[in-house]
């Protein structure tokens, strides 16, 4: 796959010049902070959108910004279990992994989608290493305990999906202090050294959290947190947030990516952004302007 670089011919110098100012403010006060981005959706699987976003990171990263990118897969993997004759079974929403699915998901997560996301940064210029939670034993976890949502005294059985116990970001903040992109695959390792499958929106939340982040940026396939008449709230707070879950205006399955945005901006993040990863260089557009490019759920 083959990048021509975009004609900005017809923008002129003194609009560039305006651009780069009003960008000024913004550069300076995020110097030197971590943001995690959790990279999904639409800008993860088309070719001009992946393009933007490796730009987009690269580009934080040279202007003094320390970018950690999570992924998940969750597409990539169903094709390989259908190419598999693999049939994908769910519970309450939660794909079943057992062993055999497991060796899928580490093949797909640490193998193909985290390799392609490091190699396209590195072709944008910059320097992108690909972790997963076992490197630098960072993502410890446990079985996941999913309660039947009709019945709480029931179980499910659900296989080597995780839950996170702790993180350990020393290999993180190593490989930023010598001025690398870490990418990272949601997957933990139990007491036996076995491997879980977890959920990329709960990894880059919790990682957010341990880093102290500046920020969580969470790329989707929306324009961000709508309400009831379907228009954009470019800004909410926690008990607006209880509000619109309260009158049902967010539901489904924005609940769950909402959940980590909330426990990330409770524990200390300044500010989760939930962005329509469709439009290109949407993250750098919400980060370095005033203009709304998603809903910002602001910690205090």
């Amino acid at each position: 796959m083959t990048h021509t670089p975009r004609d900005t011919s017809h923008i002129q110098p003194r609009d560039r010049a305006e651009i780069l100012a009003q960008a000024l403010p913004y550069i300076r006060k995020f110097h030197g902070k971590t943001m995690v981005i959790k990279y999904g959706g639409n800008a993860m699987t088309d070719p001009e959108l992946q393009a933007a976003f490796a730009e987009d990171v690269v580009l934080l990263k040279l202007v003094g910004i320390n970018p950690v990118v999570v992924h998940g897969g969750g597409p990539q993997i169903e094709g390989l279990l259908k190419r598999l004759g693999k049939q994908g079974q769910f519970i309450q929403g939660m794909r079943v992994t057992d062993a055999e699915t497991m060796e899928v998901v580490e093949w797909v997560l640490a193998g193909e989608v985290q390799q392609d996301i490091v190699g396209l940064i590195n072709r944008a210029g910059g320097k992108a290493v690909g972790l997963t939670g076992r490197d630098g034993a960072m993502i410890h976890a446990r079985k996941l305990r999913m309660v039947d949502t009709a019945d709480p005294s029931k179980e499910h059985d659900v296989g080597q999906v995780g839950d996170i116990v702790g993180i350990d970001p020393s290999v993180v903040k190593a490989l930023q202090e010598d001025q690398f992109i870490p990418v990272v695959s949601p997957i933990g390792f139990g007491e036996q050294n076995e491997s879980y499958n977890i959920n990329a929106d709960v990894v880059a939340a919790k990682l957010a959290t341990v880093l102290q982040a500046e920020k969580l940026l969470m790329l989707t396939n929306i324009p961000g947190v709508l309400d009831k008449q379907g228009a954009l709230l470019p800004t909410l707070t926690m008990r607006q947030i209880d509000e619109l879950m309260a009158d049902g205006t967010i539901s489904g399955g924005m609940i769950p990516k909402l959940a980590g945005a909330i426990d990330a901006a409770r524990s200390g993040v300044n500010a989760v952004h939930i962005i329509d990863g469709r439009v290109p260089h949407a993250m750098l557009l919400e980060i370095l302007s005033d203009q709304a490019f998603g809903t910002m759920i602001r910690s205090h």
